[in-house]
Order: C-alpha cells, then sequence, then structure tokens
C-alpha cells in the first residue's frame, strides 16, 4: 500500500456517495456536509497513511461504545461488567425494546445496541456525571494519542432535545430493576460520551489500540489483552447491527460503526487500525462509502481474516 494507491481507493468510492444520507433524526448532524469522504491506516510502528478529509472533526456517536466498554471492563472487571448486559447479536434495530420486554432477564443483548451502551455507560464510575464524563474523556485522549478531543455542546443539546426513545430504552430497564442510578444523570453521561468530536485520525488510533490488544504506539499497556479481545469480538459479531454478518463477510475484518459517518476496523493480525469518514449513511446508518473504503483497503492489504 501507498499515498498513490489509498488516494485512488478514496476517489473510485466517492461515486457511492450518491446512495447515502446524512443522519437527520439529530438535527445537528443533519447539517453536515455529506460529500466528506476519508481514510486512515494507523500501523503499530505509530506512522499513518491517509488520504482524503481525515482532519474534519465530527461526531464520534456508537464507535464511543467500544472505548466505554473497555473503561466499564477496566472499572468492574469482566463478570461485572456481564452480568449487567449479554455478548450476542441482538437480531434487531440498535434502538430497538423488543428484546428487552421477550427476553426474561430484560437485559441489553449486547453492550453496542442502544440500551446495551446506556447500561454500560452506567458502570463507569465516578462522583457524579460530570465525573464520569471525564473519566470517559480522558481515557478516549489517551488511548486515541489525541488530547484534542473535546465536547461538541452542540451535538450533545442536539442528541438530549431527541433523545425520547432511548429514554424509553432507559426507563424501562429501570422499571424491571436492572438498572441502577438516576436515569437522567446516565443518559446525560450516554449522550455526551457520542458527542466527542473525534477525526478519522483518532479514530484509527483507537482502532489500533484494540488491534495491538490495549497497546499504544509507546509501548504503554493500558487494559489487558483479554479486555481489548472482548471489545474485538463483539465489534465483529454486533459492531454494524444488523449489517455486522454482511460486512464481516465481505469485508472480511471487524467492523464498528456511528451516525456521524465513521467507522472503525481494528485487525488484531496485522496489528493496525483503519478508519474512513463518510457521513452518507446507508438504510442501516453505516457509511456507504466508508464499507466500499473498507472493502478496498482490506483486499488491498490481504486483511481477510477468513
Amino acid at each position: 500500500m501507498n499515498q498513490d494507491i489509498l488516494n485512488k481507493i478514496v476517489e473510485n468510492n466517492k461515486n457511492l456517495i450518491s446512495q447515502g444520507a446524512v443522519a437527520t433524526y439529530i438535527p445537528e448532524l443533519a447539517k453536515v456536509n455529506k460529500d466528506y469522504l476519508g481514510v486512515v491506516i494507523a500501523f503499530e510502528d505509530g506512522t499513518m497513511l491517509s488520504a482524503g478529509d481525515t482532519k474534519v472533526r465530527f461526531a464520534i456517536e456508537s464507535i464511543s461504545k467500544t472505548v466505554v466498554l473497555a473503561l466499564a471492563l477496566l472499572d468492574n472487571g469482566e463478570e461485572g461488567v456481564f452480568k449487567h448486559v449479554h455478548k450476542e447479536p441482538s437480531g434487531d434495530a440498535f434502538n430497538s425494546i423488543k428484546k428487552l420486554e421477550t427476553e426474561p432477564d430484560h437485559l441489553p443483548r449486547n453492550p453496542f445496541i442502544n440500551a446495551g451502551a446506556i447500561m454500560t455507560a452506567s458502570l463507569i464510575k465516578g462522583k457524579d456525571p460530570e465525573d464520569k464524563f471525564n473519566r470517559i474523556l480522558e481515557f478516549m485522549k489517551k488511548i486515541s494519542e489525541d488530547d484534542s478531543l473535546e465536547l461538541a455542546t452542540d451535538i450533545y443539546l442536539s442528541e438530549k432535545a431527541t433523545g425520547d426513545t432511548n429514554r424509553g430504552l432507559a426507563y424501562y430497564m429501570k422499571g424491571q430493576g436492572v438498572l441502577s442510578g438516576n436515569v437522567e444523570e446516565i443518559l446525560d453521561v450516554y449522550f455526551k460520551q457520542c458527542s466527542i468530536y473525534v477525526t478519522a485520525e483518532s479514530l484509527a488510533k483507537i482502532a489500533r489500540f484494540f488491534a495491538t490488544g490495549g497497546v499504544l504506539s509507546t509501548g504503554e499497556r493500558v487494559i489487558p489483552k483479554k479486555y481489548a479481545q472482548i471489545v474485538n469480538g463483539l465489534i465483529a459479531t454486533c459492531g454494524m447491527y444488523d449489517q455486522s454478518g454482511e460486512y464481516l463477510d465481505n469485508i472480511g475484518i471487524p467492523g464498528k460503526s456511528g451516525v456521524g459517518g465513521g467507522i472503525i476496523s481494528p485487525v488484531s493480525g496485522k496489528k493496525i487500525g483503519v478508519a474512513v469518514f463518510g457521513p452518507a449513511l446507508d438504510e442501516e446508518g453505516n457509511s456507504v462509502a466508508g464499507i466500499g473504503i473498507m472493502k478496498d483497503v482490506s483486499k488491498e492489504l490481504d486483511l481477510d481474516m477468513f
């Protein structure tokens, strides 16, 4: 892989942008230019190869769920987390309440659907919601090796104003006795974690962090290898929601998306992280041109796990 090839991959996938649309159910996300497109490959030695719009800031959205899961594991241990949330694909939409109602234990099926992510956010330790969010932000800065990450206040307020479905999920879990704590405070942490400004570069470094088993480019270990393996396994099986199996089959590597237009793919076998940014989304809420880029990068670097 060289710069010319990566530039060409981005150019070749720009035609897919017209097949998607930006997220509109969060008003601030509807303002994003749908024509942005970029990709970054972060290697184990700390070097990166990038093409396109890789320094544009955008909301991390659901990709934050990988980071918060890692921090929840640090705070509570594996058993302490997974007595509150399962590890299985849901087979339903990311914001569905169906399985919460129909499963006897009323627990979320995995940490990456919204109900599961709300549950995971409730497990972060801290003296108050602000302290909990600041711990998430500082942890995300550390593993992305990017101190410029910050809360996008306008997006957070937009998320909070339109988050009634998430409130429904949280209050249902609270009513069933499986979610502990103040619901509005838990949701405040959740809305904020999804509203952190990142770039494709910072996401690629997060993907590399998980791909290397929880180690920074400096060699510093931040989380146990086992926790990184848990996150990577759940990214593979649940990271693209209803498209997870198709993504794994077609691209051959794990992928976690966010409606801000990002996708991360940690590739443990090669110890590299790949991230794309393309806010034009398909019907499942995944970057349509971003998936195209991931497919081409996977093929060019022979990343397919199978």
